[in-house]
């Protein structure tokens, strides 16, 4: 059975003034906090945030972003390293609208999120003041899980609850709008109105997987692809065994956002192309397709109008989101937590004789040393890391003229181990990695993020330099969007964005109070990065190091 679902039950002191007058709304909506084990709460202040945080208690701490779309990537990392949401605040209508791209980010993540939106006092709202927010409950849209405006002051306290559980339930963010004016509000004794511990117990009843049993008895030549709903140690654990059971081989899907399968594994296969004929033509050879912890199958651009696997080829999803199930062109699905169903799958199937080898990925090979003096190439920055990372280090990946390379050559060997923007908007990368290691000081965390990328989300380096959080920012400079670019080749058109050489990221990086280095030659490279990789673990402060790439 799953555990509650945060670990500060019962701990905190009684409502301030038990025995006398009531608490404030402000005063019982922190109890409600520390009783949900919440201590940390991100944001970018405004002027009707003010009188929620000023005189913060104690054991409340509060990061600061210099951009929301940094505060809720803080907020997402910490919370999918966590397992329990993170709460983040935001100013208004600007600060909630410059959010959404985050928002929506942390949606496809399904990364739980405790949102409280300011808004003026709601004793002058009718008059729409400045900064009033227009209808701040439907301004993301459906991004949010659950979105509320408390209809009294009284309610916040239980609306806070209820956005906790919500936003677990959902596994996304839920969203309260809080009226400046009703943080000092009196309220009464016993505001939560809301359950105080939610338990989610998960069993899987074996006799209600007969028919997926039948229909993997069938099969001649299964094969599995992976999703983000795999990517925990149970996860891990329980495809291994159901692998090794079917003697099968295991795909990441693809844009992969997180491993669900370790990938110094010899059943691992490698990525999934996204291209409709590439993926048939890797899935051809099998009948059977099982989709564990996402939906069959992510796509991108329509390249062709054919399926993505084999007339004849059956597919099969579990994952523990009814979301997956129905966006999927499947034979049979089912709906549950994705580690107990493998594990129970991987009990109840017959042994099968031991088929052919599996075709394990190959790695490159290393690059050429090349001319110590000259820029590096992207394969010999990623050549560096694949030999000095330590085995739990966590990647975090925006770069995507890189990132076929880096997962190619670039293993993720543990649980947690690989993070990457699901939505494809970017911005995720810097306040993401920070998070992470926030959350899980004791791994080592690596962020690899393109030059154009950073620019989304550059404002997180000063909060990583102001609270201290130890992350190897890697920037791939190659001074364009390279992606932008090789699909405006693919056209043979001309594209209308320029390239940006003139910019530094580095530069902008010690600006904001973040150390930072720019190398430009091979031998930097090793002397530099190198450095820094071997002593990633201990680190108590960021880095970025500026890689100008061999264009």
């Amino acid at each position: 059975a799953a555990g509650p679902e945060r670990a500060g039950h019962g701990q905190g002191p009684a409502f301030p003034g038990s025995g006398g007058p009531p608490p404030t709304v402000r005063e019982a909506s922190f109890e409600v906090l520390r009783r949900l084990g919440v201590a940390r709460i991100f944001g970018n202040p405004g002027s009707t945030e003010v009188p929620l945080l000023t005189d913060l208690p104690s054991d409340l701490d509060y990061v600061m972003g210099m951009h929301e779309g940094a505060v809720v990537a803080m907020a997402t990392g910490y919370a999918l390293a966590r397992g329990t949401p993170a709460v983040v605040n935001l100013h208004t209508a600007p600060g909630l609208g410059n959010a959404v791209n985050g928002l929506a980010n942390a949606r496809d993540f399904r990364a739980p999120l405790v949102v409280i939106v300011g808004q003026q006092d709601r004793r002058q709202l009718h008059m729409h003041p400045f900064l009033t927010g227009r209808a701040l409950e439907r301004l993301a849209g459906e991004y949010p899980v659950w979105s509320h405006l408390p209809a009294r002051p009284q309610d916040v306290p239980g609306a806070l609850a209820r956005a906790y559980h919500e936003a677990v339930a959902g596994c996304g963010p839920a969203l309260v709008v809080v009226p400046m004016g009703d943080w000092q509000e009196l309220c009464e004794p016993s505001p939560a109105r809301a359950p105080e511990l939610v338990l989610h117990p998960a069993a899987v009843a074996a006799q209600r997987l007969g028919p997926l049993v039948e229909l993997i008895g069938r099969s001649a030549s299964p094969a599995i692809v992976t999703g983000a709903g795999t990517d925990s140690p149970e996860g891990f654990a329980a495809v291994v065994q159901l692998a090794d059971r079917l003697g099968c081989p295991v795909w990441h899907e693809p844009f992969c956002s997180r491993a669900g399968f370790p990938e110094d594994h010899p059943r691992f296969a490698g990525h999934l192309d996204w291209h409709r004929a590439a993926m048939r033509r890797t899935l051809a050879e099998h009948d059977l397709i099982l989709v564990l912890g996402t939906k069959a199958f992510q796509l991108y651009i329509l390249d062709d109008d054919g399926p993505p696997v084999m007339a004849g080829t059956r597919v099969a999803v579990l994952s523990a989101h009814a979301e997956d199930v129905h966006r999927s062109a499947c034979e049979l699905a089912v709906v549950g937590p994705v580690p107990e169903l493998c594990t129970a799958l991987a009990r109840l199937l017959a042994p099968r004789p031991a088929g052919p080898p599996v075709k394990s990925v190959v790695r490159p090979p290393a690059p050429v040393p090349g001319d110590p003096g000259s820029p590096p190439l992207t394969a010999q920055v990623l050549e560096l890391l694949a030999q000095r990372l330590p085995a739990d280090a966590i990647v975090v990946e925006e770069s995507p003229s890189c990132r076929a390379e880096l997962l190619m050559r670039v293993p993720t060997r543990r649980p947690l181990g690989f993070f990457s923007n699901p939505n494809g908007g970017l911005g995720f990368g810097l306040g993401g990695a920070t998070g992470l290691r926030m959350a899980l000081p004791q791994r080592p965390v690596v962020a690899v993020i393109g030059d154009g990328s950073a620019i989304f989300g550059i404002q997180a380096l000063w909060s990583a330099a102001k609270y201290g959080v130890g992350v190897l920012f890697i920037v791939m400079a190659n001074g364009r969007y390279g992606v932008m670019d090789a699909q405006a080749q693919a056209r043979d058109a001309r594209p209308a964005w320029p390239r940006f050489p003139e910019l530094e990221i580095s530069a902008i990086a010690r600006g904001l109070g973040c150390p930072a280095l720019r190398l430009d030659t091979v031998a930097q490279l090793h002397a530099e990065l190198g450095a820094a990789l071997d002593g990633l673990r201990e680190r108590r402060e960021p880095l970025l190091v500026e890689i100008a790439l061999a264009d």
